[in-house]
């Protein structure tokens, strides 16, 4: 059944909620920068997350680990410059939060007074709840992130599906109501089994948003550069390719570079 759909001028954290009361599913992809942000603006998506998967994407790393704060922030900065209606969620890298409430606070602002973002995505429950605390006391809006949370790759050593044991699905239950409870507005849940995916979105009565966690969630988020397959090696279950751009910018490569040898380009309408 498809679901009417609200017009929102400019999307919230507010409008994230009513889009879930409503039952309208929730649109999410990654942005590093100006002009890919513009166009996913323009084409409506509801929230663009600043992720420090620009790690990856970006700087090439094998990691979200090596991201710096500065790195993060100037990536947000250049995003926020490009859209003008959807929600810019910015995430605080690794080390930027982790071991001190105070620090976590002073990250969050920084990106927020540096960047522009509208909010700011953490990854973990109960270890981190204080620090969590500290940011929304201080009125920075906050997302949440269960499930696989790449930040912690050494401790789980792979990427593989989270919480398919009772013992790991009752604690990320008991985390992502922890995350309501304190205040989060929305929650990442990443790489878990489908159906307690769905269990928890019932239960909460903030969006949760999946990635490799079905269709039960109250959104979806991919990494911009996989979808739009400008990278080709990754291929998990979760991830759905609508272009091939790595090979269509491959062949306009070649033929660009074929065109200068041969004397092609620039030709006498291509010149002044």
């Amino acid at each position: 059944m498809s679901v009417s759909k609200k017009e929102y001028k400019k999307v919230t954290v507010k409008s994230l909620v009513d889009m879930k009361k409503h039952g309208e599913k929730i649109s999410m992809l990654t942005a590093y920068d100006f002009t890919m942000a513009k166009i996913l603006d323009g084409a409506g998506i509801d929230v663009l997350l600043v992720g420090d998967s620009a790690s990856n994407v970006m700087a090439g790393n094998e990691t979200t680990l090596p991201i710096t704060l500065d790195q993060m922030i100037y990536h947000a900065s250049s995003v926020v410059k490009g859209i003008d209606r959807c929600l810019v969620v910015v995430d605080l890298p690794f080390g930027s939060y982790q071991s001190d409430p105070k620090e976590a606070l002073r990250s969050a602002i920084r990106i927020m007074k540096e960047s522009g973002g509208h909010s700011i995505k953490l990854e973990g429950g109960k270890e981190i709840k204080e620090s969590i605390k500290r940011i929304l006391n201080a009125g920075i809006p906050v997302m949440g992130h269960l499930g696989l949370t790449p930040q912690s790759i050494y401790k789980f050593g792979t990427y593989t599906v989270r919480a398919k044991k009772e013992e790991e699905a009752e604690k990320l239950m008991e985390d992502a109501l922890l995350l309501e409870r304190i205040g989060c507005f929305a929650l990442v849940l990443e790489k878990v089994p489908a159906k307690l995916a769905q269990k928890i979105a019932e239960a909460l009565t903030i969006p949760v948003i999946g990635i490799g966690a079905g269709n039960g969630v109250d959104g979806q988020v991919l990494v911009t550069h996989d979808m739009i397959g400008m990278t080709h090696e990754f291929q998990p279950r979760f991830l759905r390719r609508y272009l091939d751009l790595y090979k269509d910018m491959t062949g306009a490569f070649e033929d660009y570079i074929e065109n200068v040898k041969s004397g092609d380009f620039p030709n006498e309408k291509e010149q002044y």
